[in-house]
């Protein structure tokens, strides 16, 4: 459903990473809806050329690019910002959508496990930020979107490293936005609960397990703890980012927007 003008962000180019995850991918259908240029980004080329070829009646052929990078990587970090804005001309918006889950209980850990979430879902997003936002300082203008969780703004069982990497990101999320506003560049998080990925179907599933039930049991037990009593949509996610980079949301700073179906009330 679409609830925005087709020309809501004509005036963005928006790199998305992550654009291969559930909710990236819907991210970049509802931003080319607005009318947004984009960059998408991820490790599975397939996966990204189908994103493209859907984006396309969207937005226009000339208005995507898509790249793969492997954003633990510094030099893959700096050819994306670069090729991208070669391509597209100055970034003034950045979802970072890329993520992992992993992890377990505490005496289960081990430190390549906690390496990888950190890396990914906080270090990595943090310097290519650096990357892009030190090209918005120059022009004095930008606005960034970092993917947190439910998760990054309470504990849970058995989450440890996942959750820790969230709640790194809204840290960040929350000093970069003093720092960046003084700039004119806004940053914000989002912190949805279950929305319907492959990593909530798998953390559902693992949980379903060690209680000793069946997937389907697991998933209703999942919907019937939230007061909303469904589980979040890709869509409903990718809304909330979108407002988020629009004119409509220009007094909105260093905010952690929940979508959780009031789960965090739970």
């Amino acid at each position: 459903m679409a609830i925005f003008s087709n020309d809501s962000l004509k005036q963005k180019h928006v790199l998305i990473t992550g654009a291969t995850g559930g909710i990236g991918y819907e991210t970049a259908k509802v931003l080319a809806g607005m009318g947004a240029r984009l960059t998408v980004t991820g490790r599975n080329e397939e996966k990204l050329l189908e994103l493209k070829r859907e984006l396309i009646p969207l937005s226009g052929k000339e208005n995507i690019f898509v790249k793969t990078a492997d954003l633990t990587d510094q030099a893959s970090r700096e050819e994306l910002v670069e090729s991208s804005a070669k391509a597209l001309g100055f970034i003034n918006g950045l979802v970072n959508s890329a993520g992992i889950g992993g992890g377990g209980v505490v005496e289960e850990l081990d430190e390549e496990t906690v390496e990888r979430v950190m890396d990914v879902n906080f270090k990595s997003t943090l310097f290519l930020t650096q990357l892009v936002y030190r090209r918005m300082l120059e022009q004095k203008e930008g606005d960034i979107v970092n993917l947190s969780s439910l998760s990054g703004l309470r504990g849970t069982h058995g989450n440890t490293a996942y959750a820790a990497s969230k709640f790194a990101v809204i840290g960040w999320t929350q000093s970069m936005a003093l720092e960046a506003i003084e700039h004119n560049i806004r940053v914000n998080a989002v912190c949805p609960g279950y929305v319907e990925t492959e990593m909530a179907w798998n953390s559902i599933r693992k949980k379903a397990e060690k209680n000793g039930i069946s997937f389907e049991e697991g998933m209703k037990e999942a919907a019937a703890a939230i007061p909303s009593g469904r589980i979040s949509t890709t869509e409903e996610v990718a809304n909330t980012i979108a407002f988020l980079l629009t004119d409509a949301a220009r007094n909105i700073v260093g905010e952690s927007l929940k979508i959780s179906g009031g789960n965090f009330m739970r």
